[in-house]
């Protein structure tokens, strides 16, 4: 069982994990260095459990305790009860959930590992919008794409507004970042997949022409919001395949993209 804890001093060293919150560069850096991210929400923090993180601490607003007491009952974690204007003063915003959680991270998988069992992949490059992140990987789950391979400047998948805006989908799908761009997708190639480019380009062909749920394996490249994917990864790719678009409509957002393409991947995909 945890310790409930109340706290009314916002410097203090035990609420470390939580402090600036806001601050995305100092969170960037930090989060990762330190082998930890943010789970924000009644139902984020229990995901994030269900998928086995290991929980660092908890904040919780005092209506939220009654909520949390099965989780508070459950972990061994310090559980730290503050008030509504203690939590924004420590975390820099109004917390409107009322439950934080500090979590531990672990330690990624090799691509190969996640490549050898799978057969639907989304590959992302320079994808550094974390709310754009969170949708991706949110459609990644609900369409059942297998794993996702970030490139090696993709925003960080757990970064709390990430983790929000998936409501914890980044714990359902397996993800590993590649090291070497864009030489590693000749790796992803030599696992059998056949390496999708996603992008408007005249010269791609639609998604219905490619008919890629009735390939074997398959990866499909997303690039970042605006800019797309990159000349180096298009020469990489196997094919360029793009959404019909229609009324003088160029382009969607990437991840309203992802969800389309996801789904003409995944529909209807061999049997496994």
């Amino acid at each position: 069982m945890a310790d409930l804890l109340t706290i009314d001093d916002p410097d203090d060293p035990r609420l470390r994990d939580y402090t600036g919150l806001t601050d995305v560069e100092l969170r960037r850096r930090r989060e990762p260095a330190e082998g930890l991210f943010i789970a924000e929400g009644e139902k984020v923090i229990r995901r994030a459990r269900q998928a086995g993180y290991e929980m660092r601490s908890m904040l919780l607003s005092a209506k939220w305790v009654d909520v949390m007491r099965d989780v508070i009952d459950e972990v061994p974690a310090p559980v730290y009860a503050v008030s509504p204007d203690l939590a924004e003063q420590v975390t820099g915003y109004h917390v409107h959930r009322g439950a934080l959680a500090s979590m531990q991270r672990k330690p990624l998988p090799a691509p190969a590992d996640l490549l050898s069992t799978a057969r639907r992949v989304v590959i992302m490059e320079s994808v550094n919008d974390h709310t754009n992140i969170g949708a991706i990987f949110r459609s990644a789950a609900a369409l059942g794409m297998d794993a996702v391979l970030l490139s090696p400047d993709c925003a960080d998948p757990l970064y709390r507004r990430s983790v929000k805006v998936s409501m914890g989908a980044v714990f359902s799908v397996p993800y590993a970042r590649l090291e070497s761009w864009p030489a590693d997708l000749e790796t992803v190639r030599e696992a059998g997949f056949t390496l999708l480019a996603l992008t408007p380009a005249d010269k791609a062909r639609s998604l219905d022409e490619v008919a890629p749920h009735t390939m074997d394996r398959v990866a499909l490249m997303l690039g970042a919001e605006g800019d797309g994917l990159s000349r180096r990864a298009l020469v990489a790719a196997d094919e360029w395949v793009r959404i019909p678009m229609a009324h003088g409509v160029d382009s969607l957002n990437v991840g309203a993209a992802a969800a389309v393409s996801f789904y003409a991947v995944t529909t209807g995909r061999p049997v496994q």
